[in-house]
């Protein structure tokens, strides 16, 4: 891989003195990162910044039904590792060592006598699925394919898992006695990257596949776990999208699909007709449920415009109650055998953990309290709902932090973040390190929601496909910008632009079109060619892309995919640039950073260029997270703040 130099650095205007800080003054930068063009972050400044940086998340990953305690996922040192916690509030226990992060685990049903967990390295998304055994990770899978780990059959005997093994491409369906690891066979030989085992019928005999199209195309299979032979669930030609799925005990099949409606509704699917009958209804996404194992609840997440809820639904009733909970995320629910409901919950003030919820009583518990860094977490502003119509009258929403006016009277500088996706959120969530511009260098930040955005509806989630409608969501951001002219609590004069994964592409495309609404731009894997991401993105996700951006081996799209490239325009970026990335970036290669910094600096403009090489698509472990955002604090007080 070619690595840009950092000699042509050496002239920008600007970086002289911070180059001349004295090694004592600075902050020592972590061995895998390369800061190219970056000045040397102060230690004054990684002193001031770290309390906001030491917080840490609890996840909840599952239920040990052995001894009822909870699977949680949390960090400790540099990585998050797997820990159980035996009741609520007892103290964490580590059970994975690994330097590399390990974020989730699955016990196996019923007996609970094995657990397994997956990995990958430096990022990569090669993932290996590993047996833990007395803190040591048993390897299972082949070590070099990407595999991803599939359902269990209700008796624990066997595991399904995907992988890419046979040609490094098609993910193929495997099942295996985790145990014997010898005993794996394939169970169906298949075309394309989205192949899954979602659940197993009662006894076994089935596996229910679902084949990954695209965010709004999905198809149900059944493959019968003896011969292999797969039948298909959905109807030939039609095009619905399925969330989650799940097989009661007693066989129904229960999922959220988007078929006969805008929004995903919670309801059953018949396998030998494929009809959707629907029976929990939501005025947004129900994103995802679990069956309790006597069948009588459904615990499930209603998408309410980037606020979740947590609902019970009774099944003999049809009554649906709602879990209090203040505003934020839940995710990850899981019913245990004795009918506890776990599951992970951010809030718009701190950071994860688990709780459960018992659904006699409604009682919500608290198993983990994650440190804070000794802040308060009250201290974090709630966001403010932003609704705007775009040039086509499309009415889209985001959200706003707005510093403290009291602690920054007048009008403030503003970061608009871009998420990644595209089918991506921005949700009213914690936003982490991110609460010290807000909090302490008065810089508000908003988290837009342009079209092709998930959460609110398939119609939305679809304007944005392929290459000739791909730049309406870029005009998108005209429509927030003017909001912001109309705000007087914000500085127009001072606005900045920022993105990852697909955001990225939104951060370039940003700086391209409003040059002159934005002062800088932090763009970090970033994809900056259409044509070179689609050719360089891993074999296992090309034709997965290419649904959604478009096909460059077609002439036509080729061209427009060219045309709106933001490398094609490179030239068009004056302001000051910050591009991060990791060496090992499964989806959008490092490549994509490496010619977009030579295009910049080709043309004399700044540009700053961060690499871990030892990440792949975002910085994982916290001395690389550090790094990076005190980069990118460097960055924005210069750009925004004059300093």
């Amino acid at each position: 891989m070619k690595y840009l130099t950092a000699i042509a650095l050496l002239a920008l205007p600007g970086l002289a003195l911070a180059q001349d800080l004295p090694a004592d003054d600075a902050a020592p930068k972590p061995a895998a990162i390369t800061a190219d063009g970056i000045p040397p972050v102060p230690a004054e400044l990684a002193a001031e910044t770290r309390p906001y940086f030491e917080y840490r998340t609890a996840s909840f990953s599952g239920w040990d039904p052995k001894d009822k305690s909870m699977l949680i996922a949390t960090r400790f040192a540099d990585t998050v590792q797997l820990h159980t916690v035996a009741r609520p509030g007892a103290a964490r226990e580590q059970i994975t060592f690994e330097a590399e992060p390990v974020r989730s685990g699955s016990y196996s049903p019923e007996k609970g006598d094995v657990l397994l967990a997956s990995k990958d390295i430096g990022g990569n998304e090669f993932y290996q699925i590993y047996r833990i055994d007395g803190g040591k990770l048993q390897l299972l899978t082949d070590g070099k394919s990407r595999n991803g780990m599939g359902a269990w059959t209700d008796d624990g005997s066997l595991v399904a898992f995907s992988s890419t093994k046979r040609n490094g491409k098609d993910t193929d369906l495997y099942v295996m006695d985790p145990r014997d690891p010898s005993t794996t066979r394939m169970l169906a030989e298949r075309e394309g990257g989205g192949w899954f085992v979602v659940d197993f019928l009662p006894d076994g005999s089935k596996a229910l596949v679902v084949n990954y199209i695209s965010v709004t195309n999905s198809e149900l299979y059944l493959a019968d776990v003896a011969t292999g032979a797969i039948t298909r669930v959905t109807p030939k030609g039609e095009t619905v999208s399925y969330g989650a799925i799940a097989v009661a005990k007693d066989g129904k099949v229960w999922a959220t699909t988007d078929a006969g409606s805008d929004f995903k509704r919670l309801g059953t699917v018949n396998i030998k007709t494929g009809k959707f009958t629907p029976v929990v209804e939501e005025p947004w996404d129900v994103d995802e449920f679990d069956v309790s194992e006597d069948g009588k609840t459904i615990a499930y997440v209603v998408n309410a415009a980037g606020r979740t809820e947590l609902k019970l639904y009774d099944v003999a009733s049809g009554q649906t109650r709602k879990v209090d909970l203040p505003p934020g995320i839940a995710s990850g629910v899981e019913i245990a055998p004795w009918g506890e409901v776990g599951f992970t919950f951010i809030s718009n003030q701190a950071a994860a953990d688990a709780y459960s919820v018992y659904p006699a009583t409604l009682k919500v518990t608290r198993w983990t309290t994650s440190e804070m860094g000794g802040l308060d977490p009250e201290d974090n502003v709630l966001p403010e709902l932003v609704e705007v119509t775009s040039f086509d009258g499309e009415k889209m929403s985001g959200f706003l932090y707005r510093p403290d006016p009291k602690k920054f009277p007048g009008k403030r500088p503003l970061i608009v973040s871009i998420h990644g996706g595209p089918e991506g959120q921005a949700s009213a969530s914690f936003i982490g390190r991110s609460n010290y511009y807000v909090n302490e260098l008065g810089i508000a930040m908003l988290l837009p929601n342009v079209r092709g955005s998930s959460g609110f509806g398939k119609r939305f989630v679809g304007l944005d496909n392929g290459p000739f409608k791909r730049e309406d969501s870029v005009k998108d951001v005209a429509a927030f910008l003017d909001a912001m002219d109309n705000d007087p609590g914000i500085d127009t004069a001072r606005m900045g632009v920022a993105g990852g994964s697909y955001g990225g592409y939104m951060c370039y495309a940003s700086a391209i079109r409003y040059a002159a609404r934005f002062k800088g731009a932090q763009c970090t894997v970033a994809i900056s060619n259409f044509v070179t991401f689609l050719e360089n993105t891993e074999d296992y996700r090309r034709d997965l892309r290419r649904v959604e951006y478009g096909d460059e081996r077609d002439p036509a799209q080729r061209k427009k995919l060219l045309e709106i490239s933001p490398l094609t325009r490179a030239s068009e970026i004056r302001m000051p640039l910050m591009v991060a990335t990791g060496a090992n970036d499964p989806r959008v290669p490092a490549s994509e950073a490496d010619q977009v910094i030579a295009a910049v600096r080709g043309t004399g403009n700044e540009a700053w260029h961060f690499l871990a090489a030892n990440e792949g698509h975002g910085f994982q472990k916290k001395e690389n997270a550090d790094y990076y955002t005190w980069a990118a604090i460097l960055f924005w007080e210069k750009v925004l703040l004059g300093k």
